[in-house]
């Protein structure tokens, strides 16, 4: 009789069990010839070697459906246990798995560059025209470092401006009328993640988005933390929001100084930031062009005409 403990992501845990425990309930199902123990992110076997080695492998595969499909269910048990699930090698270039499998890859020299200044410097300013994917790459990023238990926590900010609406006559109470100007930040999460697991991880604090007012005062420790639309805050909102650097953490800044819908663009803190801070180490700034645009095959065109038109 060997015993053994293996261990599952805690990012991973509620997948893993899934409704009601009906995924343990399968996979214990599956394997009655071993004595199962499931307690947390922990699992206690027991049983014949050659038994135990085949739950290690199972179980490895499980890991991979989790990372690559982001979703466990019985059916996705039965076919891993039948060995008929295919997963795609996990290729360098991979940041992470979206929705049904789908890798989110860099796709531009620049988006290279960002993905690999993120991995050695803390603070990484990311600028450049709509369309080149900064807010979408650095989201993808800190979904990996979360998966992966380097951080604890992401948190996602917005300067809520005003860019021709009227805040104020927005229908409903303060969420609903701040939820429109966030509402990208939430539509790159759920390209990444189910729903109900991002919900759940919003209901957990582990994801957290709010507007750049509500950062004041708090000490950001063990996080990715994204600053998106940097371009629409004061230079006296983005020095407070870089001073909330915490021990563990990375600062991602996006921004797009041609779209700057301040009073005054002068006092946008992307532009005064992109002037002062470029020599200090540990801080990068990665500059975006429309050769790195990856939307629809108009929106170069459509931003180039912009330019040439002085707007």
């Amino acid at each position: 009789m060997t015993e053994k403990i293996l261990n599952i992501e805690p990012n991973s845990i509620i997948d893993f069990y899934g409704n009601d425990s009906k995924n343990i309930d399968r996979i214990k199902q599956l394997f009655p010839k071993l004595k199962l123990v499931f307690r947390g992110d922990e699992i206690k076997i027991s049983g014949e070697q050659s038994e135990l080695e085949g739950f290690i492998k199972f179980i490895d595969n499980i890991k991979k459906q989790l990372f690559h499909f982001n979703k466990l269910e019985v059916k996705d048990i039965d076919l891993i246990f039948q060995e008929k699930t295919k997963f795609e090698s996990n290729s360098g270039n991979v940041i992470v798995y979206g929705m049904n499998g789908k890798p989110v890859v860099p796709l531009s020299e620049n988006q290279k560059r960002l993905v690999n200044e993120f991995l050695k410097n803390d603070l990484i300013f990311a600028v450049g025209p709509a369309g080149t994917g900064k807010t979408y790459l650095a989201i993808s990023l800190a979904v990996r470092a979360l998966k992966n238990n380097e951080i604890k926590r992401i948190i996602l900010s917005r300067p809520a401006v005003e860019a021709g609406e009227n805040l104020g006559f927005l229908p409903g109470d303060l969420k609903n009328k701040l939820d429109p100007y966030l509402q990208a930040l939430y539509d790159a999460l759920l390209d990444i993640l189910p729903g109900a697991k991002l919900n759940k991880l919003i209901e957990q604090g582990t994801i957290q988005i709010a507007p750049l007012a509500y950062m004041r005062g708090r000490t950001l420790s063990d996080a990715v933390v994204i600053l998106d639309e940097a371009q629409n805050s004061t230079i006296s909102q983005l020095k407070m929001f870089l001073t909330r650097m915490g021990e563990s953490s990375k600062f991602i800044i996006t921004g797009d100084i041609t779209q700057i819908d301040l009073p005054k663009k002068s006092n946008s803190g992307l532009l005064k930031a992109s002037k002062i801070l470029r020599d200090i180490p540990g801080i990068e700034f990665v500059f975006f062009n429309r050769e790195d645009i990856v939307r629809h095959r108009l929106v170069s065109p459509i931003i180039e005409a912009f330019e040439n038109d002085g707007v």
